[in-house]
């Protein structure tokens, strides 16, 4: 089995399956040690090609993805690859969009909707999802 995350490591999420995903702020430098596998990047535009793979969803920031279907895709994909690969889930600041994307993630994962959101405050970051319309997303966010 390959090494994943430090499950000390600070921005690391351990979800109740014992994945672990790590949230970074895209514009924060980049800390030292392993680098991802696999990302996925919550940004406005398009970021700068990466030495890994990853996947951009246009994502304004203090809102929700401009595309549902390609963000739940998206959010899927992380949660599966999580089992076996380092995932990083990255905004600009790691707290709003991060933290409502490892809030669906933890949907994902089992936990129940209702619940996400405080999962990920405990969990990840007290200020996780910032705006009622992004607990509002994360609150409807089926695993169906």
């Amino acid at each position: 089995m390959r090494s994943l995350w430090d499950a000390d490591e600070s921005r690391v999420l351990r979800l109740p399956s014992g994945r672990l995903l790590r949230g970074r702020g895209h514009h924060e430098p980049f800390p030292s040690g392993a680098t991802p596998d696999f990302a996925v990047y919550l940004l406005g535009k398009r970021p700068a090609p990466s030495k890994w793979e990853a996947r951009w969803v246009l994502w304004p920031d203090f809102w929700l993805p401009k595309d549902h279907d390609d963000a739940r895709d998206a959010l899927h994909e992380a949660w599966l690859r999580s089992e076996e690969e380092r995932v990083e889930i990255a905004c600009a600041g790691s707290c709003g969009r991060t933290g409502t994307a490892l809030a669906c993630i933890a949907v994902l994962d089992g936990v129940p909707a209702d619940k996400a959101v405080t999962f990920v405050r405990e969990h990840y970051n007290p200020r996780a999802v910032e705006t009622p319309w992004q607990r509002r997303y994360v609150a409807h966010f089926t695993a169906d």
